[in-house]
């Protein structure tokens, strides 16, 4: 079911697992895992109440990993009534020492910490008898797990018993039945645990006895149904940029109120080269769904005059923007309802009460207090992933489900410094040759991003025996799963040497190209 800002909406209520975020880089991963489980999962910050908790009724809490001690002074703890609801709850990591210290265990320096891999034994029932957990019921009498920690449990809590252990883990897995708390030191939901899915798979559906039915189709009926409970018979107009993202929100629109919805592409002049030919070619003629084309590039390069911090230009391009879409709005009998395609990443990145800000997204933390509209957001709640998923399920062109993310602002946050209409033009060119040379080298796919960075500098060239005195253009591309952890891309020699001679040969402007090597984190992926 889709989450909206009041929380989990449809026509029937899905098992849903709430993961408790103790400020772990893992805590995406693990929802991620649980949703691969086919079971809906929501992050909830770690000072949620256990009466919050106890209302939302989940099928399962599951406590996630954490940087800190707890021992540490400020270190994040829940409230230790959750414990006492009676919900299935599985920690990991520092969830398993929350779990100790706040039950009766014992939790200390156990001599060394363990990073990275380690091999992994569950307790026997007996010398010779399978696991005495259903954890580990499906996966071998020994394996390796992925461990980052510290501290550890050296004394379980009264009432739990010691499933397994490591080197320098005497308790590395333990739990109560009786309560139904179980809890492990290592990462399951990280690729390098072996069979870690399986025993997530074994609490989820063993222990808290989930039904794996987190489906595309189930995520599309009941997004259908909240947007048709939300708009009624209103008049709704989706902000479309030709991305994945704002193309499936106002397909899964359209499917939901057809005539309804109108789409406005706004050509703010910052986009990439041919974006406005094939956002008209695809939504007004493979769809025919309603489509105003508003010219605005002139405003918007002229809000964003003289304007270098990437903080103002994401939040003068949002509210430029929102300008736009209501004096569209205005003529088509003010429309009350903004489709966006407001994914889950925006809204982390964008800092929460719990999550500090990275940057703010235009359609998150960018949109201006006074704007007309109630937003409809049918996807604020997926990953990337998931949302191509969804495209394919309602239909969509393999070239808009599998087109490379977008940012929202456009090439203005890929040209560090001030913008002019001649630096969009340069960078508009250069990253043309990205995409057409990384597409011919068979990569677009396999990679999360690839596109060109234009940084207001200039360097020495030397150019038909003349000194040039030209722009750099800097290449990034990156692999990534759901954009909240990306690692940079090794592109082939050839490849970079074509990109090199192309760009510098046929970019007027450009005398130099650079590679970024830069992983998420500590960057980000764009560059602002």
């Amino acid at each position: 079911m889709i989450a909206g800002r009041h929380g989990p909406s449809g026509p029937s209520r899905l098992d849903t697992v709430l993961v408790v975020d103790f400020g772990a880089q893992y805590a995406q991963l693990i929802a991620r895992r649980v949703r691969e489980a086919h079971v809906y999962s929501e992050i909830v910050p770690h000072t949620i109440s256990a009466a919050e908790v106890a209302a939302r009724a989940p099928a399962a809490v599951i406590y996630s990993g954490g940087p800190k001690s707890v021992h540490q002074p400020g270190a994040p703890l829940p409230d230790p009534g959750i414990l006492d609801l009676g919900i299935p709850t599985l920690g990991i990591c520092y969830g398993i020492q929350v779990v100790a210290q706040q039950l009766g265990g014992s939790v200390d320096r156990s001599g060394r910490g363990e990073y990275g891999r380690t091999s992994f034994t569950p307790t026997p029932a007996d010398d010779a008898g399978p696991p005495s957990s259903v954890l580990f019921d499906q996966v071998p009498p020994r394996f390796d797990v992925w461990m980052s920690h510290f501290d550890a449990v050296v004394e379980a809590p009264p009432g739990f018993r010691v499933t397994g252990s490591s080197p320098d883990a005497p308790v590395a897995a333990m739990e109560d039945p009786q309560r139904r708390i179980y809890a492990l030191q290592f990462h399951p939901e990280v690729a390098h645990s072996d069979g870690g899915q399986q025993i997530l798979k074994s609490f989820l559906y063993e222990v808290a006895g989930c039904r794996p039915t987190w489906t595309m189709s189930s995520v599309i009926d009941a997004a259908v149904a909240s947007v048709r409970s939300q708009v009624g018979d209103q008049r709704v107009i989706c902000g479309l940029s030709g991305g994945v993202d704002s193309a499936v929100a106002a397909a899964l629109v359209h499917k939901a109120i057809g005539d309804q919805l109108t789409c406005v592409f706004v050509d703010t002049g910052l986009l990439r080269a041919g974006e406005a030919e094939q956002v008209e070619a695809t939504f007004r003629g493979q769809f025919d769904i309603d489509l105003v084309h508003v010219e605005a590039a002139g405003r918007f390069l002229g809000a964003l005059d003289d304007i270098a911090d990437p903080e103002r230009k994401r939040k003068i391009i949002g509210e430029t923007f929102i300008r736009v879409f209501e004096e569209t709005a205005a003529g088509l009998g003010d429309a009350r309802f903004l489709v966006q395609g407001t994914l889950y990443p925006d809204i982390i990145e964008s800092g929460t009460k719990d999550a500090a800000r990275i940057k703010s997204h235009h359609n998150v933390g960018g949109l201006p207090e006074d704007m007309a509209f109630e937003l409809v957001e049918p996807l604020r709640s997926l990953f990337k992933d998931e949302v191509r998923a969804v495209g394919e399920e309602l239909g969509l062109p393999e070239e808009i489900v599998w087109r490379q993310p977008f940012p929202g602002p456009g090439l203005a946050v890929r040209i560090v410094g001030t913008i002019t209409a001649e630096r969009v033009e340069i960078l508009r060119a250069a990253d043309a040759i990205v995409t057409e040379e990384v597409r011919r080298a068979g990569l677009y796919r396999q990679l999360w991003q690839s596109f060109a960075v234009l940084p207001v500098v200039r360097t020495v060239g030397v150019q038909g025996d003349e000194r040039t005195y030209a722009h750099p253009v800097v290449i990034r591309a990156v692999t990534s799963d759901d954009a909240m952890t990306a690692d940079w891309a090794r592109l082939p020699y050839d490849l970079l040497e074509r990109l090199s001679s192309r760009i510098i040969n046929e970019v007027p402007g450009v005398n130099r190209v650079a590679l970024d090597i830069t992983s998420k984190p500590p960057g980000t992926i764009e560059w602002e």
